[in-house]
This record gives C-alpha cells, structure tokens and sequence, in this order.
C-alpha cells in the first residue's frame, strides 16, 4: 500500500504534507499513541475531495482529526488514512462584515483573537478550549455558559467518497458535545460564524477574564486531552471525583490532576493503556460512592 498510495498522493499535494508510519505522541496533546500507517495534512477543500477519492479507491481506513486535544490514540496505532486538519496547512481566517470564515484547522484561539481584534462578539468562551475549529464544531465544544451552536452559520464539508455539502447551522444537530458529523462521515473543512458587533476592550476583558479563570483552575502545564469525562445530568465530573478523594490517583503514567480532578494527565511517558485502566478506576470508584456513572468525553480512536 505504502508505494503506490505514497505516489498517488504525491500527485496531489506536496512531499511535507504526508508521513508514513508518523507517531502519534508528535500529533496529539495527550502525547500518547502508536502510529499511524498514514498521516496526510490537506491545505484546502479540493484536496480534501481528492485524498478522500484516493482512500475510497484503495479501500483504505480513514480517520479524521483536528488540533488532536480531545483524542486517546491506542497503543497499536491507527490503521488506514489519518487526514488532520493542522492549523499549519488549514488554519486560514478571514472576515467578512459580522462573519468569520475560519479553516478546520484554525486553532479556537486564534479565532476568538481574530474576532475580538474585528470588534467581534460571540466567539469570548471558546478562547481557552486548545482545539481547532473543527474539532469545535464536531463537539459542540462550550464552555463559560457558551457553546458552538449559538454562533455557527454554516459548515463546508467532505463527505467520505469526496463530494462537498454545505450545511446550515440548523442543520447540525448540535447537542450537548453532539453533532451531526460524529455519525456522518463527512470531515469538516470550512466553518462560517455569525458574530454581532461589539466592543473591541469589552470582549478581549471578558476572554482575559475566561483565560485567568481557565489557566489558575486547569492543568495546563502537562498533556492532557481537555476534560476527561461528560457533565453527569445535575453533577459536575470534576467535582464527584474529588469527592472521591482520587485527585492524585495514579496507574503508570496517567494520573487525575491534582489541580482539577475533572482532567486525566499524561505525567510521564503514559500508555493508552494507562489512561484507559486509570479511566475505569476512577469509573468504579464514583459509581460506588455516588451512584453515579460517568462517560467518558475524550474520544478513543486506534487499536
């Protein structure tokens, strides 16, 4: 597969833009994973349609990734395709009156920067969420009582054979860390925000104020892949566990934050396997204290 797949792609995009047997520690915020066979970055939609063209013809695996900050890769690694919407070769934004027009890979940051420095409002929340766009809006990311579904107008996607569909906002079906692409198969390129006219210091007050609260509450300072469990209906994840007393809890390298027990951390060369033994500890331990289950919210991918 490697040769022949390796020179159809080179047909279509540059040497730099695809890596053979790429660890995924390199390409993941968790910092944890086996390889993928394949890791192909695209820069725009035509050559997202011809790669997914590419990989229905070799009748390969595909999987789809952003900024790669929600995400546990397997130890075995990925089999097939991994096609990432990197903020290097996708993260293109640009404004047009009240809307932004941002590339999969734009980091939310970026994004949120880009529409407070446009007098933009609407996009303050999602400052400190380290994701991209995309991954956002595959998510519905939120936070700060804000979510993704408030602001997206509409979404420009793939769909697995290569054809391009836009889809309005309304279409999405966006729920709590739910949408429509999480089922769809389609990989999302292109994200257009209806934002309101603001106040240029109000919104970058309010995104310093969201910052300090996230930088002095989160681990920030070792891998993680962002929250590790849903919100329980009436509960926060966060809290059941460290009324658990497991903040500290600890299996190889994965341990449950001593500063946010919401977050498992990668402290140390940590396996998959690691989080996903530690993930279940800490699954048992608050089901038998609290009678409550959490489900985990980092998507596992791999094998």
């Amino acid at each position: 597969m490697e040769e022949s797949f390796g020179k159809k792609l080179a047909e279509i995009l540059s040497r730099e833009q695809f890596i053979f047997n790429a660890p995924m520690t390199e390409h993941t915020t968790f910092k944890i994973g086996g390889a993928a066979d394949v890791l192909i970055f695209p820069s725009n939609v035509q050559e997202v349609a011809a790669i997914f063209k590419l990989i229905e013809e070799f009748k390969i695996p595909c999987t789809i990734l952003g900024n790669g900050s929600n995400v546990l890769v397997l130890d075995n690694g990925i089999r097939g395709a991994v096609v990432k919407f990197s903020d290097k070769f996708f993260g293109n934004i640009r404004c047009e009156g009240t809307k932004i027009i941002a590339g999969a890979g734009a980091k939310l940051k970026d994004v949120s920067n880009f529409a407070a420095e446009n007098n933009l409002c609407g996009m303050e929340f999602a400052v400190g969420i380290p994701g991209s766009i995309g991954g956002a809006v595959f998510m519905n990311a939120g936070a700060y009582d804000g979510e993704m579904k408030n602001v997206i107008a509409q979404v420009t996607a793939v769909s697995p054979i290569g054809e391009l569909k836009t889809f309005s906002g309304e279409s999405l079906d966006l729920g709590y860390r739910q949408s429509i692409f999480q089922t769809n198969g389609f990989a999302i390129c292109e994200v257009e925000l209806n934002l309101t006219q603001g106040n240029s210091d109000e919104i970058k007050n309010k995104m310093a104020d969201f910052t300090q609260k996230r930088e002095s509450k989160q681990p920030l300072e070792l891998p993680s892949a962002g929250s590790t469990f849903k919100r329980p209906k009436g509960y926060f994840a966060g809290t059941l566990i460290d009324q658990t007393g497991l903040k500290g809890l600890r299996v190889g390298g994965a341990m449950v934050s001593e500063k946010h027990a919401g977050f498992v951390v990668n402290v140390g060369n940590a396996t998959a396997a690691d989080v996903l033994n530690l993930i279940e500890e800490v699954r048992r331990r608050v089901k038998e204290v609290h009678g409550v289950t959490l489900s985990p919210e980092v998507r596992i991918i791999g094998e």
